[in-house]
């Protein structure tokens, strides 16, 4: 049977550097880390995760806990995730809370149950963050913030591509600028509700309330919100939407009910869609840098697994608009502007 000694002759280190290589630890050096992953693959290398678990009282697992499984924003955030992962040793269990606390709760009771090494989550609310830290798991949130808790976190600046979107919207001409926002209990909604007013502000508007509709983040929920804003005594001539799968909702809308984009109504939606340059008229959108939010995420929670001690921190990423037809008026229109890109401004950590 092939042992870590074997593993460490063949990739001429010791036998502690093997075993901190399959535990995941971030103070190996990248090279060495490789050579001994290769030895392990030369050698058909399996480690035993049993013994390893009792051990170190932990499993090689993440637990990944996002909120909708169907939205693609998810897809390269969870790869993103992966990626590192893997390359500090460890398997990425993905697990659906689809909105639901109580799903939520029930993959938090697994992952302590099972002795995970660590969870990535994006939470509904603060408790279950509470739980992770209370137990002395590792734990990093994702796209939201939670409040009253000192944990690693990694967001986008939901403030500023609010803002960023709504102003353009102005520049280009539209007067009654709609907005719709998420769940009043989640962190990305109200952000980039605020974002939306501030530019309104910024542009000497007042922000019409009776313009803005709170929904769910489910493609239904857009729909439901842009009939209720066309049904208004005056409705927009265009619209704000904070999250892709309402702004697939809203346009859907806007097709059934034979408003024409961006003519009669602008539309500029938040997260980017992979087909978002296929559609006709093509979809502006705020694009978020989704699989470098799940790297980032992952770089931290190695960190905390080897620093449980370290303080928290938080990492805020920017958004990048991605001007497209949706949101400029053709020509003979009043306002309009070429399509371009804006925002993209590097990383900050705090």
């Amino acid at each position: 049977m092939t042992t870590i000694y074997d593993v460490a002759r063949v990739a001429e280190v010791s036998a502690s550097t093997v075993s901190r290589v399959l535990n995941g630890h971030s103070s190996v050096d990248p090279d060495l880390a490789a050579r001994v992953r290769q030895a392990m693959l030369d050698l058909d290398y399996r480690p035993n995760a049993v013994a390893r678990s009792l051990r170190r009282q932990r499993t090689s697992l993440w637990a990944v806990i996002i909120s909708d499984i169907g939205n693609p924003f998810f897809t390269s955030l969870v790869r993103g995730i992966e990626d590192v992962a893997q390359e500090a040793g460890f398997s990425v269990v993905l697990c659906n809370g689809d909105e639901d606390p109580d799903k939520e709760t029930r993959y938090v009771t697994a992952a302590l149950a099972e002795r995970m090494a660590g969870v990535i989550i994006s939470p509904s609310g603060p408790a279950l963050i509470n739980r992770l830290t209370e137990a002395g798991m590792p734990v990093v949130a994702i796209d939201r913030q939670p409040h009253g808790v000192a944990v690693d976190t990694v967001l986008v600046d939901n403030v500023h591509g609010a803002e960023t979107a709504t102003a353009h919207l102005v520049d280009g001409g539209y007067r009654r600028i709609a907005c719709i926002t998420g769940p009043r209990r989640i962190s990305t909604a109200v952000q980039r509700l605020r974002g939306y007013q501030q530019a309104l502000r910024a542009a000497g508007r007042s922000v019409p309330e009776d313009m803005v509709r709170y929904a769910d983040f489910r493609e239904d929920g857009g729909y439901r919100a842009m009939a209720s804003l066309l049904g208004a005594a005056e409705p927009p001539d265009a619209v704000f939407v904070t999250n892709n799968l309402m702004t697939v909702g809203a346009i859907k809308c806007l097709v059934d009910r034979g408003v024409a984009v961006p003519a009669r109504c602008g539309v500029v939606g938040f997260d980017d869609i992979p087909w978002a340059h296929l559609v006709r008229p093509s979809l502006s959108t705020v694009a978020q840098p989704t699989y470098d939010l799940g790297r980032a995420a992952a770089s931290l929670l190695t960190e905390r697994i080897a620093n449980p001690a370290k303080a928290a921190s938080t990492v805020t990423l920017r958004t990048t608009l991605r001007v497209r037809e949706s949101s400029v008026r053709p020509p003979g229109e009043p306002g309009g502007q070429p399509t371009a890109e804006r925002g993209g401004l590097p990383a900050r950590a705090r």
